[in-house]
């Protein structure tokens, strides 16, 4: 079985409401032939039910940014993986180096809500990355190791295919820089590697590993020509309905 490819876009803290609903009708105009391959979004989550109805019955999936690993409580401007199944969103990114690296966010709490998204049925993205300093260290496989280790933890074999991956190297995330397809492809082989030893060939050979960091429309044909890149986590570049498409539609 062939692994799913994914294009996904994170508009981060972007996007008013009725500018969310354009961006998603021009995105709906331009996909309706691009075939097996999956679109999805990740709006603010405020606008996520509204994206997420416009979506329903068509080929782009809605996922949330962000949530918390209870099911409720007191946990004020937190959002429950209760709110994220009744918005519509099949998707949750989980350990975004931003919620990591600005908010502080461990590896415990990354699994913490691995286990609560499927738990209530929500398919997770865990992003995993090195920074900078960390790669000039020589440390790139060790970090990935870990992230990837301690946010599978406990994550049973079937239950994986409902996993996704997003290999995002830091130093890359909104600084015009890009890990060469080269660079990438060989952390989305490691990380696949990892999986491997965690489970068995067959599940690692099943999970999409996303590459997300600076990917716009003239580096994607690169990354996505490589071996184990299944598809993109794309960040400003999602934002506007050209850009997005000619990234989604690349050859």
């Amino acid at each position: 079985m062939a692994r799913r490819k994914i294009f996904a876009g994170n508009w981060k803290m972007y996007k008013k409401r009725q500018e969310a609903l354009d961006l998603v009708k021009g995105l709906l105009a331009g996909i309706a032939d691009i075939g097996e391959r999956e679109v999805v979004v990740f709006p603010p989550s405020p606008w996520a039910k509204d994206v997420a109805d416009l979506c329903r019955g068509s080929q782009m999936a809605v996922g949330m940014q962000n949530m918390h690993f209870e099911q409720e409580g007191a946990f004020t401007g937190e959002v429950s993986p209760l709110m994220v199944k009744d918005a519509g969103c099949r998707y949750i990114l989980i350990g975004h180096s931003e919620r990591r690296h600005v908010f502080g966010e461990t590896d415990d709490d990354v699994n913490k809500k691995v286990m609560t998204a499927l738990k209530n049925d929500i398919e997770p993205v865990i992003c995993v990355g090195e920074l900078l300093k960390e790669r000039e260290k020589g440390l790139t496989e060790e970090v990935l190791k870990r992230q990837v280790v301690k946010g599978l933890a406990g994550v049973s074999a079937e239950q994986m295919k409902n996993i996704v991956i997003a290999y995002e190297p830091v130093w890359a995330i909104g600084t015009g820089k890009v890990a060469t397809p080269d660079i990438a492809d060989e952390a989305h082989r490691f990380i696949r590697k990892v999986v491997e030893g965690l489970y068995d060939a067959k599940t690692a050979d099943l999970v999409p590993v996303l590459y997300g960091g600076s990917v716009k429309p003239d580096n994607i044909a690169g990354l996505f020509a490589k071996e184990h890149i299944d598809g993109v986590l794309v960040g400003g570049a999602s934002l506007k309905v050209d850009s997005f498409l000619d990234i989604v539609r690349v050859k």
